[in-house]
């Protein structure tokens, strides 16, 4: 725990805004627009560069971490119950796929799990614009499967990446 602690406290934001800059949030960004065009999901990214000393303590792990934000930014609260969380954890270099339960009951766990993996090995490469990007389109791909587009639909969740 202290190692972990250590980690988050030396985890400096100016890192997170190196490995994202502002172009490459711009793009996932038009990413994401692009992708809630061909269905009826709604897609957030959340990169977090280091939780609050309080919480490593308590020992809250990265997936806890996606699942309150999940919560309290109510990606849960979609009309078609569509909602995912893509999370980046910097300090902890942990990356979570959160999905609401209208998309759970049509993908198995183990999809999400594989497209976490995917994002992982990207992001080891210090690739991290290309592997959200990539992560985006894959979950697109999903997404249109399971829940095709309506013709008229309303953003209800910001496109705009929350950097934390």
């Amino acid at each position: 725990m202290i190692q972990r602690l250590f980690r988050h406290l030396c985890a400096f934001a100016w890192r997170t805004r190196r490995a994202l800059p502002q172009a490459a949030l711009e793009a996932i960004e038009i990413a994401i627009e692009a992708s809630e065009a061909r269905h009826a999901g709604e897609l957030r990214v959340v990169v977090e560069h280091a939780l609050h000393p309080g919480a490593i303590l308590r020992g809250q792990t990265g997936r806890e971490r996606a699942v309150d934000l999940f919560s309290t930014l109510r990606i849960w609260d979609t009309e078609h119950n569509s909602g995912v969380l893509i999370y980046l954890l910097m300090a902890d270099h942990d990356i979570e796929i959160v999905v609401d339960r209208g998309i759970r009951a049509r993908v198995p766990d183990a999809r999400w799990a594989e497209l976490c993996r995917q994002l992982e090995i990207r992001l080891a490469q210090g690739e991290f614009r290309d592997g959200l990007l990539q992560a985006v389109a894959a979950i697109t791909d999903e997404l249109s499967r399971h829940f095709p587009s309506a013709d008229a639909r309303h953003n209800e969740l910001p496109d705009r990446v929350l950097v934390l």
